[in-house]
């Protein structure tokens, strides 16, 4: 059977290059002619495919929330069907995020700058799916780590969520492993955050005022925040 990659269309190359430029020089800060040219085509032919640069950004940003939502969901739900350990699944989810992590920087510089940009009912849809996709770690990360309350564990994936999307600030090292080393060790780092407070040893546990969330963190947790893109920690909640 053929492994071959099928090649992007023109569609995908427009928003491919359109999430580039945007997440380098800011929503306005580029125009329709420049992505029309980082693909090969004239400004005007742009408009065959998009509305405009506000339809780019909507399907980007929407796109994106469904993707790994999707994902997610398909990843539980295989786990399950194999009958697979819970660790096994919490797994699947984490390197699932790594892979977008890695593969859509853009998107997620992208979502820090210009998510509000959107109309309000693609705000919406993607607030809906990313709560959604909060929720299957939510799942996951309690069924590993039964001690945990809700709200521990939902702090616990925003936090987790944060270190993932850093990647955006490693983009400009030459100091970088190659993909596979820089995948396994975001997959530890994850793991070990996820382990320190599931587990974290006799009597070192602290007591309940002291996980009581910071009121900014439990705001964006009740809201849903924007999860799966943004952290908790580096972000204020408007």
């Amino acid at each position: 059977m053929s492994t071959e990659t099928a090649a992007p269309t023109r569609r995908e190359q427009i928003l491919r290059e359109a999430a580039r430029l945007f997440a380098e020089r800011g929503f306005h800060g580029v125009g329709v002619d420049e992505i029309g040219a980082a693909v090969g085509i004239s400004g005007p032919g742009i408009y065959r495919h998009f509305a405009g640069k506000d339809a780019m950004l909507a399907e980007l940003l929407v796109g994106i929330s469904e993707r790994l939502h999707d994902g997610g969901r398909m990843r539980a739900e295989e786990a399950a069907a194999a009958g697979l350990a819970p660790g096994a699944a919490l797994d699947a989810l984490i390197a699932g995020h790594i892979d977008f992590a890695l593969d859509d920087r853009p998107l997620i510089t992208l979502h820090d700058r210009e998510l509000d940009r959107l109309r309000e009912a693609d705000r919406r849809r993607v607030r809906k799916l990313q709560r959604q996709y909060v929720e299957l770690w939510v799942t996951a990360v309690r069924a590993v780590y039964p001690g945990l309350t809700e709200l521990e564990a939902r702090v616990s994936v925003h936090t987790v969520f944060g270190l993932l999307n850093s990647t955006p600030h490693l983009s400009g090292s030459a100091e970088l492993p190659d993909r596979a080393t820089t995948a396994a060790l975001l997959h530890r780092l994850a793991r070990g955050a996820l382990g320190a407070v599931g587990d974290p040893g006799e009597g070192s546990r602290p007591e309940p005022d002291v996980l009581r969330a910071p009121e900014g963190v439990v705001e964006v947790v009740r809201d849903g925040g924007r999860p799966g893109l943004d952290s908790v920690a580096d972000r204020p909640v408007t």
